[in-house]
């Protein structure tokens, strides 16, 4: 049977307040005392309980993370990301999943992380004030990931940029009949990428003289079967495109498939870009935008972990995003296009 506190006391001669005092490093205990109870601790083999020094200390060492859907690929690593900064502080991590309109609106209404977390971490969502306000009234730390809010610290990307980059490559290439492939910007789940990827697309061909053409711009919703159903939509018009954008690369691999499953080509018939450098990225020989997924998700943390042990002001932090030129919109940049090396060992002999 392992030992108790109480039997830390009686060992050391204290009361039990005193020991836990002594444990927790308080300077109200005399060095001499300190010294006692840490050596009877020690020879009981005394272990403290973690969730007792919470309630001591009047923290929860518990980060709550808000999320509009955990079963997309952005989130999962956004997350594991997040997990890994908490974990190596000790802290653990509170899941809120919203699902939906209903659930967006049941957590703002009822803010089930009061008394459960020290700071809230709220991933891709456009807050309204009336959600700020609600946010506010746990008076903690919070973090939004993904978009700039005033009065809160965030850690995004400049997804209007890094769309105008992905349209300006295909221009570049000469294509002027480019489609666009996206999310729902009425979602009622406010999403925000959908928004800032259409308007870059739409300012990047502006800005090249191409008024975007009429229907180009259809909903992939953020999986590979809605990618596929735009494409084929779009292979259906009339004077079909010569180049899909995707605000994912999911929705990417999607339009591609599309393609090849009609008998063309890509990228000489029809050339893709996608969005995100998706870890199959590589392996689809897709070109696209790389954002640091996890980067974001980690400095938003650790920004939050520091807001709990010291006082700062708001900050905006930016991350560089990157082309990265693949296959898909430059056949000679195919990772596939130098022959495989000869392999020296034979590993299924």
């Amino acid at each position: 049977m392992s030992a108790s506190i109480e039997d830390v006391a009686k060992l050391a001669g204290v009361s039990i307040a005193t020991v836990s005092r002594s444990l927790r490093g308080l300077p109200d205990v005399a060095a001499a005392t300190r010294d006692k109870v840490l050596a009877a601790a020690q020879e009981l083999d005394y272990v403290a309980s973690p969730f007792a020094a919470r309630l001591a200390s009047g923290r929860s060492s518990t980060l709550g993370v808000v999320v509009p859907f955990v079963n997309r690929w952005f989130f999962a690593e956004v997350l594991g990301a997040v997990e890994s900064v908490l974990s190596a502080a000790g802290y653990d991590l509170l899941l809120h999943n919203l699902g939906d309109s209903d659930g967006r609106e049941r957590f703002f209404s009822v803010l089930p992380v009061r008394k459960r977390v020290d700071a809230v971490l709220v991933v891709s969502l456009a807050l309204t004030d009336d959600e700020v306000a609600a946010l506010n009234t746990l008076e903690l730390p919070v973090g939004v990931l993904g978009v700039k809010h005033p009065g809160l610290s965030s850690v995004r990307i400049d997804d209007e940029a890094a769309a105008r980059t992905a349209v300006e490559h295909l221009l570049s290439l000469g294509h002027r009949r480019i489609a666009l492939i996206g999310g729902d910007t009425d979602d009622p789940m406010r999403f925000t990428p959908p928004h800032h990827r259409g308007t870059g697309y739409r300012e990047a061909m502006l800005a090249a003289g191409v008024t975007p053409p009429e229907g180009l711009e259809c909903l992939g919703y953020f999986t590979v079967e809605g990618g596929e159903a735009a494409m084929l939509h779009l292979l259906q018009m009339g004077e079909r495109p010569t180049a899909v954008f995707a605000e994912s690369d999911e929705m990417a691999y999607g339009a591609i498939r599309a393609i090849r499953r009609s008998g063309l080509r890509v990228p000489e018939d029809i050339a893709v870009i996608g969005f995100d450098d998706h870890a199959t990225a590589d392996l689809m020989d897709l070109t696209t935008i790389r954002q640091p997924v996890g980067e974001q998700g980690a400095l938003l943390a650790q920004s939050l972990l520091t807001a709990l042990v010291k006082d700062a002001e708001p900050t905006d932090v930016v991350l560089d995003t990157e082309l990265i030129v693949r296959g898909s919109t430059v056949a000679s940049a195919s990772v596939y296009a130098d022959p495989v090396p000869p392999v020296t060992d034979a590993p299924c002999e």
